[in-house]
């Protein structure tokens, strides 16, 4: 979709606005509000204390949405802006309200190529620019080609920072402790290793690892419960949804649910001892992106997550998890990120149409 810019300011439309792109639902009809049109292959966004939305573009940018204006904040460091790398996950902190910080993640320019990056700033006091930019973590060694950063970040209960990153295309190094590829990590919020993570001490072991075996998730939150959950895409079919577990394998490339885009087997099979298996699976693949736990009404503890390629947003209940419900209406091309906002409404971003909309749950 082409930015609409008006003296640097986005095409936003107010809340009072009528819905125009209603989903339908189990539990009646959700009424769909866009808040920010013309963003540019929008990748993730994040709720200030004041009511501020900051959304990250892929391309490098990052939108601040306040007061009926969308403006463009200031400071961002250069980005990879390749294939599927840019400026990626945004990460407001518990804290932000005295410490002003935020991270981010994203594809960071390096010898080799490229790689996944943690990046943490201040907001400035007038919210127009990052400030004191520091590069707290990146991965081993980067790589060429644009596939596969991940990346979300979530911020633990004890507040350190969990980070998925994606294999870079080469599978194999998904099972390598030596390198940070397929792995989810867990660092502080200045970049250091926790005293608890499951690999340090262990030889040739990368001590930022938490769990490791991943293709490329693409999605993660918590629970109620304070569980690490990440989403990933698999290869044709097995995409996954698995539950974190410390120092835990999960399996990619040896063990899938899916085959290669040329229908050949993958690895050993669908199971191997000492490997995880998904808590859900979908098969075909529906490019899992954002994920969220929904909190309060009647959805309460489901999780949401994010379709780039089928355009909906799968609705995650139930013990076995299943798919309950496929959200979708003419908003929901490629949702890219999904979250449940401090309004306890569900707010989205379609790539394709370049907007955030504001789902209110029906009355």
């Amino acid at each position: 979709m082409k930015k609409l810019v008006f003296s640097g300011i986005l095409a936003l439309c107010p809340l009072s606005l009528a819905a125009a792109e209603d989903i339908s639902s189990e539990i009646g009809t959700l009424s769909v509000t866009p808040v920010v049109q013309g963003l540019e292959s929008p990748w993730a966004f994040g709720f200030l204390p004041d009511g501020t939305i900051l959304v990250t573009e892929r391309e490098g940018h990052l939108v601040a949405v306040r007061d009926g204006a969308a403006k463009r904040v200031g400071g961002v460091p250069e980005v990879y802006d390749g294939g599927q790398g840019g400026l990626l996950d945004i990460l407001v902190p518990r804290d932000f309200a005295s410490s002003r910080e935020l991270f981010f993640s994203y594809a960071k320019p390096m010898r080799g190529g490229a790689g996944t990056a943690v990046l943490r700033a201040r907001l400035s006091e007038d919210g127009s620019q990052l400030e004191a930019a520091e590069t707290i973590f990146e991965m081993s060694r980067g790589s060429g080609g644009g596939r596969h950063f991940g990346s979300r970040l979530v911020e633990a209960p004890d507040g350190t920072l969990f980070v998925t990153i994606g294999e870079r295309g080469d599978a194999e190094a998904a099972q390598d402790l030596a390198r940070h590829n397929g792995t989810v990590v867990r660092i502080t919020r200045t970049g250091e290793v926790p005293g608890d993570n499951p690999f340090i001490g262990t030889s040739g072991a990368l001590p930022e690892i938490w769990s490791y075996g991943h293709r490329n998730a693409q999605g993660a939150a918590l629970d109620r419960r304070g569980r690490l959950w990440v989403v990933e895409h698999g290869a044709k079919g097995g995409d996954e949804v698995n539950r974190i577990e410390k120092g835990a394998n999960y399996g990619w490339p040896v063990i899938s649910y899916g085959r290669h885009y040329s229908g050949a087997k993958i690895g050993e099979g669908t199971s191997k001892p000492g490997m995880e298996q998904p808590v859900f699976y979908w098969d075909p693949s529906i490019a899992p992106s954002g994920m969220t736990f929904l909190s309060g009404g009647r959805w309460d503890g489901d999780a949401l997550v994010g379709s780039l390629k089928f355009d909906y947003i799968s609705r995650l209940s139930g013990d076995p998890l299943r798919e309950a419900e496929k959200l979708s209406s003419d908003a929901t091309q490629r949702v890219r990120d999904v979250e449940q906002g401090p309004d306890g409404a569900i707010w989205f971003l379609s790539e394709t149409r370049g907007t955030l909309y504001r789902a209110s749950p029906p009355r």
